[in-house]
């Protein structure tokens, strides 16, 4: 494995010097280039990459220097599948600020220390979940498999050195499976993977977002294994070349003042805002709002928490792992100055922030189907019909079958239905849940995203068992 690694990560190093090359504009006289690296596809990095830039929050901060200073601002965009292509970039001191998952933050770090003009700092986070649902495992709908154990021996596709990858090392581990020698990896960008679980060529696929839903949406895959179940933060967050931010402060202050402009546009539109990530990233608009909606796995906020560091720093073992890499100081890599510095010109209290632990984003309002307030974010889901304006909250898993079932009745179409997972909490679509019948819950139907989650709620409480999803919205009271 660390073989492959090493010969991925100097394939793409070739890349970035042979062509020297995703032609970064040249900077003319008083004009100073800002090239950013982002994953339009990785949807939980949107406020620094595909929403940043639909919505053109840094242009238009950036042009407020300009009028104040005359010195003009280029802003070049480059798009890819993973972190590691743009730590590949940053090294060859061709991108400025880039954005990436925890995993691929730690090498981004490690790898470019040694150059004083590539070394980079973590400056802000995109979003994060508390418990680790954003990477998560599938299979091929057909499979037998129903928990990691059942993927012993088998061939498993995921980014060596991603956040997904990790996670998929961690979780392995856990279940008491080397990670080396239990199941073969194959490193794979993600649609590489998502074609070869399609055809069989390998049994799963550890991924991040927004992959795992994507697939189980169309119908491609089946969620095995929810990364939730690690209870270990996951985050992306947002690096810059320290020498760039050095020589340009302006601009590092104009992109994190630009970020938080698209988290309050998120915020305050996250339906809009899925949709337009959806236009630019070429992903469903359902599966852009099952993550980035109210409710969704990811909460967005842009402050660098302590319990993050601290997963940042249980991850840095991860590193030797997969290569040789050198020892990464998280402390000195850290650097949360310029986004404090961001909040204290908008009069906002950074501390105050970064003490929040909630998803600032809940499912709230009035549910219409069950008449009551929407005031629980471990039940509440979300239902999405077609041509109206808003999506309408259900307060708890029957309230959500009943307005599906009404809906029905009515002959509208549902674009998506979302709940959480009852033990988890992770959100996921409704009709791709596994859904329980059980009688200590007065015989409601209760929602998990796998089997595994299903089957320890059985395990405990004796009675309930597994019904068919077109039971459940029958039989829901």
């Amino acid at each position: 494995m660390k073989h492959r690694f090493a010969v991925a990560l100097a394939a793409a190093l070739v890349t970035v010097t042979a062509g020297c090359s995703l032609d970064s504009k040249p900077q003319a006289a008083g004009e100073v280039n800002v090239v950013i690296g982002y994953q339009s596809k990785t949807i939980n990095t949107v406020t620094a990459g595909a929403l940043l830039k639909a919505k053109g929050f840094l242009e238009k901060r950036l042009d407020d220097i300009t009028k104040r200073t005359n010195v003009k601002y280029t802003v070049q965009w480059q798009d890819y599948d993973t972190g590691a292509p743009i730590t590949a970039q940053m090294l060859a001191e061709k991108i400025d600020i880039g954005s990436m998952g925890d995993y691929p933050l730690l090498i981004n770090g490690s790898k470019t220390q040694a150059n004083e003009r590539a070394k980079t700092e973590l400056v802000s986070v995109t979003g994060y979940n508390a418990k680790g649902a954003l990477n998560m495992v599938v299979v091929n709908p057909n499979s037998t498999a129903q928990s990691l154990n059942d993927l012993r021996g088998q061939k498993v596709s995921a980014s060596v050195g991603s956040a997904g990858h990790g996670t998929l090392v961690r979780a392995l581990a856990k279940a008491g499976i080397d990670p080396k020698t239990g199941v073969e990896v194959l490193n794979q960008q993600p649609q590489i993977g998502a074609s070869a679980l399609e055809s069989g060529q390998v049994q799963a696929l550890a991924q991040f977002v927004a992959w795992p839903g994507l697939l189980a949406f169309q119908n491609k895959a089946r969620l095995l294994f929810d990364g939730a179940e690690l209870n270990v933060p996951t985050f992306h967050g947002v690096v810059v070349r320290r020498d760039y931010a050095g020589q340009h402060p302006e601009v590092l202050d104009a992109f994190l003042q630009a970020q938080l402009d698209a988290t309050d546009f998120l915020h305050e539109k996250p339906l809009e805002a899925a949709q337009l990530v959806a236009q630019g990233s070429g992903l469903p608009q359902e599966v852009v709002y099952l993550y980035n909606g109210p409710g969704g796995a990811v909460s967005f906020d842009t402050t660098i928490k302590p319990s993050l560091v601290d997963a940042l720093k249980s991850d840095v073992p991860y590193l030797k792992s997969i290569g040789d890499f050198a020892d990464l100081n998280i402390g000195r890599f850290v650097n949360a100055d310029p986004l404090r510095k961001a909040f204290a010109e908008r009069n906002l209290d950074y501390n105050k922030a970064v003490a929040l632990t909630t998803n600032p984003l809940p499912v709230s309002g009035q549910d219409p189907v069950c008449n009551v307030a929407v005031t629980d974010p471990a039940l509440a889901g979300e239902l999405w019909i077609d041509g109206q304006a808003a999506t309408q909250p259900a307060a708890n898993p029957s309230c959500l079958l009943r307005a599906l079932r009404e809906a029905s009745a009515k002959g509208q179409r549902v674009i998506a239905a979302y709940i959480p997972d009852t033990e988890l909490g992770t959100r996921w679509f409704a009709d791709r849940s596994v859904w329980v019948q059980s009688p200590a819950a007065g015989n409601a139907y209760l929602p998990f995203d796998t089997d595994a989650g299903a089957q320890r709620y059985i395990a405990a409480h004796p009675g309930a068992a597994v019904v068919d999803y077109q039971a459940a919205l029958a039989g829901a009271v």
